[in-house]
């Protein structure tokens, strides 16, 4: 029988805890603190990691609550070292190091990128290989090459300047919307005309990076579009600027992809990351697969968020290939790159 990890994330804003057995999802215990930054307007890394210190403990109980399972039937565990916010993986490191000592089990120091990945196989099984993988996340937007999701992964592209996710919660702030704004232009978008107003395609040039991304400069033209707008006396029309910023992403983001699928023989696609919980963004996925031939897998949008369910994933996938435990002085790594699966 496959072991029982449980997998503890806090990358960023949320306290995750999860637990898998296999590809079998037990427990996905999440507690958000994204609350406490609306009136910032972004995240506060300090602020995310006291409430990380103040969740974790409770979050974990919850998990193994909703589970049945003791703490003792915990056979690995699994913990983000990297990528994220400094103060928030010393939160979920220092605590998976003393479950570890505590419960003398191995621990596997593992990469929250590769968990976005990973946390497929509790959605639709193991993963094909190769695989194309478009993350998409408030701090991340990148193509990958996933040979074997607890080996071997490279990156084909990434972005340049703001992420995805990123660019949605400045466009939102540009029209007065709450953040996050993820969520909040995907639901006004629904309202507007995607091709009311041409906003340019960013790095789509014959001499551009094909993998890499830049929303940089989409994000400065809807700036100027609502100043021309403001300007002239007229009202924004901001479920048109929603809408068709919203397809300017979408646009680039699946044309990559499906490209990076053609020039490498892949014939998988999966999209990953919170911006994945994007409803244009998965339409125009489907379609562009199913124009291509391409199979495509995209998690629940619960499971594309930030959670513990993709780190225990991904410790299964580490555990079941053989890796090396981790040492439990090793440090986390706020840059961790991807082709990092584990430290």
């Amino acid at each position: 029988m496959p072991e029982l990890v449980l997998g503890i994330e806090t990358s960023c804003d949320e306290t995750g805890v999860g637990l898998v057995r296999g590809t079998t999802l037990f427990a996905d215990a999440v507690a958000s603190s994204v609350a406490e930054h609306v009136r910032f307007g972004g995240v506060v890394p300090e602020v995310a990691a006291r409430a990380h210190l103040e969740a974790l403990v409770p979050t974990l109980r919850r998990a193994l609550g909703e589970a049945g399972v003791r703490r003792s039937d915990i056979d690995a565990i699994a913990v983000t070292a990297g990528p994220g916010l400094a103060g928030a993986l010393l939160v979920g490191t220092s605590a998976a190091k003393a479950y570890a000592l505590a419960l003398d089990r191995p621990l596997y120091a593992v990469n929250h990128l590769a968990g976005h990945v990973a946390v497929d196989t509790v959605e639709h099984g193991l993963l094909p290989t190769p695989l194309v993988a478009l993350l998409v996340s408030g701090g991340h937007t990148s193509l990958l090459l996933v040979d074997d999701v607890a080996h071997t992964i490279r990156t084909l592209g990434a972005t340049v300047d703001d992420a995805a996710g990123e660019a949605f919660d400045k466009v939102a702030r540009l029209l007065g919307l709450p953040y996050p704004g993820g969520p909040v232009i995907d639901r006004i978008a629904a309202d507007g005309d995607p091709a009311a107003i041409a906003f340019p395609r960013g790095m789509t040039g014959p001499r551009d990076a094909p993998y890499d991304f830049s929303f940089s400069g989409l994000k400065t033209a809807v700036a100027r579009w609502v100043e021309a707008c403001e300007a002239a006396g007229r009202p924004v029309p901001v479920a048109d600027v929603a809408a068709s910023f919203q397809e300017a992403v979408a646009d680039v983001l699946t044309a990559k992809a499906i490209r990076a699928c053609r020039e490498h023989g892949v014939g998988d696609l999966l999209v990953g990351g919170g911006v994945a919980a994007n409803s244009r963004l998965r339409t125009l996925a489907e379609q562009r697969c199913a124009a291509a031939g391409l199979r495509l897998r995209v998690p629940r949008p619960r499971l594309c968020t930030d959670n513990g369910a993709m780190i225990a994933a991904l410790g299964a996938r580490v555990v079941a290939a053989g890796v090396t435990p981790s040492a439990l002085d090793f440090a986390t790594d706020p840059g961790l790159p991807v082709e990092r699966v584990s430290l």
